[in-house]
């Protein structure tokens, strides 16, 4: 997957419009709780048994405060909260866009 053609902040939303035209609307808070960083997530054992990660639910008001591309193939959000370890791969964005999802 390639580079989006662009990325925008809009209002409380990131929007995101694919070289294919595709375009998808991120809620930033929703993109904190979907944050795919071990800090976030956790880390899986060989057992499959979940170490760490952030066990809140609510990310009600976090927004995005700037974003940096990852080479060619993701971006990293930082967040308000301080949060920035998440690396989103674009394929890992059009798989959580909350419109297809």
């Amino acid at each position: 997957m390639q580079q989006p053609r662009l990325v925008q902040a809009v209002g409380t939303e990131i929007a995101i419009i694919w070289k294919d035209g595709d375009e998808a609307f991120f809620p930033m808070d929703y993109l904190r709780a979907q944050s795919p960083s071990a800090e976030n997530q956790g880390e899986i054992d060989i057992l499959g048994q979940r170490h760490g990660g952030d066990d809140r639910e609510d990310f009600s008001g976090i927004t995005v405060n700037n974003w940096e591309f990852i080479g060619n193939y993701a971006i990293r959000f930082i967040f308000s909260d301080g949060h920035q370890t998440g690396i989103f791969s674009w394929d890992y964005l059009r798989k959580i866009n909350p419109v297809t999802k």
